[in-house]
């Protein structure tokens, strides 16, 4: 199994803080691979590091290009990420809420448009060759998804879980190979996340994803994740498959063993 993302030592300080330190993981092409740990442990700290919302103040990100290439991308530019196959969502959903659902997705197959804006504003025969390529596949992927039927509606008035959908989806529509999920499953009832469950695992199947995803629910996590990684006051303190976590002392001790009223 061959990797396409490593993280090699990477740290992120702010200020006198050290949120991330020697952060080392590596993830396998095909595989659901799981960040885990309290609050403030530093995990979305390393996805903004992964993603290039923050540059790691020691350490390298190296991801693995569909040739095969190893590519250090340690403080590129989100939309360069974007570009060579990384997608993400964020905790805190981030639609255009007053645009429809197909407009939120059609947004994100532009990513891959070549034509420049002249093209466009001209409608010269290649941006029409293009923009038509986009629609059939913004189309053909709602379908895939359940949101067809929905493509009209604002995307502020589908459910909350449709509405996590539909951000997997716009991220999906820019063409990844490795896809980052930030808590999917935050504020969603049960029915919602085991259709989010399902989901996750049909969608890695169907286009061939590789998923890093940070979650606190714990039955979806041991469910459906291959590895997983654990940190605490940004240090990782667990790796393993789901078995070996759930028994681990240190990891009961730190993060799943406290009750969430205490």
């Amino acid at each position: 199994m061959s990797s396409i993302l490593k993280t090699n030592a990477v740290t992120m300080q702010f200020g006198g803080v050290t949120a991330v330190n020697n952060l080392e993981l590596e993830i396998n092409e095909h595989e659901i691979v799981a960040l885990i740990g309290p609050n403030g442990a530093g995990k979305t700290t390393a996805f903004n590091m992964i993603t290039g919302v923050y540059t790691p103040t020691k350490g390298t990100v190296v991801y693995t290009d569909n040739n095969g290439k190893e590519c250090d991308i340690t403080g590129m530019k989100l939309s360069e990420i974007a570009k060579i196959g990384i997608a993400r969502t964020f905790q805190n959903i981030r639609l255009f809420k007053d645009l429809t659902v197909y407009e939120n997705v059609i947004i994100a197959k532009h990513l891959h448009i070549k034509s420049d804006f002249m093209s466009a504003a001209l409608h010269l025969p290649w941006y029409n060759e293009e923009q038509t390529k986009a629609e059939i596949e913004v189309e053909g992927l709602l379908r895939k998804v359940d949101l067809w039927d929905m493509r009209e509606e604002k995307a502020s008035s589908l459910p909350y879980g449709k509405q996590r959908r539909l951000e997997i989806v716009r991220a999906l529509a820019t063409e990844p190979r490795l896809l980052l999920l930030d808590e999917p499953a935050a504020g969603m009832n049960p029915k919602e996340t085991e259709e989010l469950t399902s989901f996750i695992k049909e969608i890695r199947d169907e286009y061939n994803l590789t998923i890093f995803m940070i979650e606190h629910h714990m039955g979806l996590v041991m469910e459906i994740s291959d590895r997983i990684y654990v940190l605490d006051f940004g240090e990782t303190i667990a790796k393993g498959i789901p078995s070996e976590i759930q028994n681990n002392q240190r990891v009961i001790e730190a993060y799943l063993g406290v009750d969430e009223d205490a």
